[in-house]
């Protein structure tokens, strides 16, 4: 089957194919779930350090303290 036929069958574009064949080639398939999970946790882990920053901003406001 050509690359062609095959994105057009799952509703994908070439360059899609591509990029995830760049990314997940040479992968096993539960190697590639976990890096799904380590960038879904790493995602989260930078979500909470903003937050962490952004009260520590307020705080720093509320205080009167200065850089």
């Amino acid at each position: 089957m050509s690359v062609k036929e095959l994105c057009r069958r799952g509703g994908f574009s070439d360059a899609t194919f591509y990029k995830w064949r760049a990314k997940f080639g040479g992968m096993q398939a539960s190697e590639a779930t976990r890096l799904c999970e380590i960038e879904s946790e790493n995602a989260r882990l930078k979500k909470l350090l903003t937050e962490a920053h952004l009260h520590i901003e307020a705080l720093k406001v509320g205080f009167g303290v200065k850089r």
